[in-house]
């Protein structure tokens, strides 16, 4: 494909390259798709507020569909990046919960209202289902390792930790912003791990889990136990 191929027109004649058209492009529908909805967005609406000809637009994008699709992706990739940088960023268990809360506030509250499209969208169809659902699992999968890693739990109860963490953070965050912000951003943060974490530390890591069930073991039955199962039966 020729140089001339990969660059396109912008407004007052600017010639972009093809990646930084389609990242435009994407921006523009982004806005328009959370103003006004998947159903009631135009393609027309769209080329306008990018500053392209509907054709340019179709260049890039065959159908609403897929625009609406490669819109989410970019969102749910961002996100999926934000929460798994956050939990690199520490060792320690507590301050990665921190790391990985302020996470899910700090994209929810972007200002571009990208959210919106990963956790209300209206659109049923099923790739997009698809793509919603694969971000929180994607960030669910990045606590899981973490969580299975250091508590040696077997792998149902540590995915559970994990969504049940990714989960209060996606509803508070959502909470908080839709309610208009009634209290600052780090103390509803602040809140939410206070939240989690009181429960997260009180779990037993499985070595615990394994010495308690020994100690029970070689302490024998318990005598009032044992004298119960010795009494007969009435009658």
């Amino acid at each position: 494909m020729s140089t001339a191929a990969n660059v396109s027109s912008g407004r007052n004649g600017t010639r972009l390259p093809r990646s930084a058209r389609r990242l435009q492009l994407l921006e523009a529908a982004s806005e328009i798709f959370v103003e006004r909805g998947y159903h009631s967005a135009g393609m027309d609406e769209i080329a306008i507020h990018a500053g392209v000809s509907k054709p340019v637009l179709y260049q890039h994008f065959p159908s609403k569909l897929d625009l609406y699709i490669a819109v989410v992706d970019s969102h749910a990739e961002k996100l999926v990046v934000d929460v798994n940088n956050a939990l690199l960023t520490t060792t320690d268990n507590h301050q990665r919960v921190q790391a990985a809360v302020q996470a899910f506030f700090d994209f929810i509250d972007s200002d571009n209202s990208g959210y919106r499209l990963i956790f209300a969208s209206d659109v049923m169809d099923p790739a997009v289902i698809r793509r919603t659902e694969g971000a929180t699992e994607a960030c669910v999968d990045a606590v899981y390792g973490l969580v299975m890693q250091d508590s040696g739990l077997d792998p149902y109860r540590s995915r559970m930790l994990a969504a049940g963490l990714v989960g209060a953070s996606q509803v508070n965050a959502r909470y908080w912003l839709e309610a208009r912000r009634p209290i600052d951003k780090q103390t509803a943060v602040d809140t939410t791990v206070a939240l989690l974490w009181g429960g997260l530390s009180h779990v037993p890591r499985q070595v615990e889990i394994d010495a308690a069930a020994s100690a029970r073991a070689a302490a024998g039955p318990d005598p009032e136990s044992a004298a119960d199962d010795m009494e007969p039966s009435a009658g």
